[in-house]
């Protein structure tokens, strides 16, 4: 055991703090493409000896993996079985990005699952692991320990090499292609789609959750002879009256299935018809009562998440943000305040312009870290396409702050542009227009 280790053993026995602040420092570079690595110390764990639970459905793509996710493991667990859940990254909690039977799982077990992780690492030759890939192996590992009937893994960049992609999954999924991750993904939508299909594997369905994807991903899963089902031709959602949709699809027998008047999940409906069609491929047997009390109770924090006036959302590329000013869009006689904050490697002049036509004020904050931009740097791209910016911030909590005095009722506040941003609101109290709030 390298004497670092001697040294700080004891202290993360018992705390979840410690071993995050441990794996942290683990690895050279944050990300680190390729599952050599990740895969070998699997191995000797025996994660890859035998399935991690009876089904297993993979969830790649750009924007659109945490819905898709989450109305899986809703419907899923509405017609009985028991579900386990791997996402990432978390935003206030570690522990988000593992439940179990619908709950977060414990510091406890994560802890007991690092054990496991480090052990099989260290042993010899020793093995480096991103924080990422450990935090990958641990979850894995959990998941494996639970006797679940379904998991569902979310891929965390790219497809092929991502870490999660050492499992063999049974459906697999690619919902959007857009632009993102470019220092590491590029910007040649094609290869990007080649990367993202990587997660689909032979003989078993390749669900695709896009009408605009680019060819490269049904190419690839019909050079590997993935049974291919796409949105908009092996199935289709359908509106019907009362703002209740139609769900068609196909069994994994191949006869056609049709769920009707199905509620609005308050999530895109894309990602909803997606996933029940990719649960049926499952051998999940829908039914329409079930799947309806699951579509009306599904539940995703920091996605379209409104809490008063405020819609939460971790948006941090232009899809993302087409897709918001579209939902909120304009309203007479009252304001759209945005609350920004993002990264540095992100796309802001593309976020920012989907916005700027909808959102009459800005406040810009800045973000920490290495890759966090400035509330400054925000500001200056707003007013150059044409925004009103009222203010910048050192952080989300401060620029949430700013706006105590300046809401009216009928105002609305749209907080996006990372996860980081979304996180530290969440763990905010927001503020909420009063009657004796003025106009400025």
């Amino acid at each position: 055991m390298p004497p670092v280790m001697e040294m700080i053993l004891p202290a993360m026995a018992s705390s979840l703090a410690a071993w995050l602040d441990y794996l942290e420092q683990l690895h050279p570079v944050g990300i680190d493409m390729g599952l050599e690595r990740v895969a070998n110390v699997a191995r000797r764990m025996q994660l890859l000896e035998r399935p991690i639970a009876p089904r297993v459905v993979t969830v790649a793509g750009t924007n659109g993996k945490g819905s898709t996710l989450a109305v899986m493991a809703a419907v899923a667990a509405a017609h009985g079985s028991r579900v386990g859940t791997y996402t990432s990254p978390h935003l206030v909690r570690y522990n988000e990005r593992v439940t179990l039977l619908g709950h977060e799982i414990s510091d406890t077990q994560l802890v007991a699952g690092f054990e496991q992780v480090e052990a099989a690492r260290c042993r010899s030759p020793e093995i480096s692991l991103t924080y990422f890939e450990a935090g990958t192996l641990c979850a894995l590992w959990c998941l494996a320990q639970a006797r679940l009937d379904i998991v569902f893994l979310e891929i965390g960049l790219g497809g092929r090499l991502d870490a999660v992609n050492i499992i063999d999954a049974d459906v697999a999924i690619v919902t959007t292609i857009a632009l993102d991750h470019a220092s590491f993904l590029g910007t040649d939508l094609a290869q990007i789609g080649r990367e993202k299909a990587g997660v689909f594997r032979a003989d078993r369905p390749a669900v695709l959750g896009s009408k605009c994807l680019p060819d490269s991903v049904a190419d690839t899963a019909r050079k590997l002879g993935a049974p291919l089902y796409s949105l908009g031709d092996s199935f289709e959602r359908c509106p019907v009256e009362g703002g209740l949709w139609r769900w068609q699809g196909r069994r994994a027998d191949g006869l056609p299935l049709t769920l009707d008047r199905l509620p609005d999940p308050g999530l895109p409906l894309d990602n909803a018809a997606t996933a029940l069609q990719a649960l049926a491929l499952a051998g999940c047997d829908l039914a329409v009562e079930a799947t309806r009390q699951a579509l009306a109770d599904v539940e995703l924090s920091g996605r379209m998440q409104w809490i008063g006036q405020w819609c939460l959302d971790v948006g941090h590329n232009p899809h993302a943000a087409a897709y918001l000013a579209k939902r909120l869009g304009t309203r007479p006689n009252a304001r759209l305040w945005c609350v920004i904050g993002m990264l540095d490697d992100k796309d802001v002049e593309g976020v920012v312009a989907h916005l700027v036509p909808v959102v009459t004020d800005w406040v810009c904050v800045g973000l920490s870290g290495p890759r966090g931009r400035s509330a400054q740097s925000l500001a200056a791209e707003i007013e150059r396409q044409g925004g009103v910016v009222h203010g910048c911030a050192a952080t989300p909590t401060l620029g949430a702050e700013s706006l105590k005095d300046k809401l009216m009722p009928e105002d609305r506040v749209l907080a996006t542009g990372s996860f980081f941003t979304v996180g530290e609101l969440l763990a905010t109290d927001l503020p909420q227009a009063t009657c004796a709030t003025r106009r400025e």
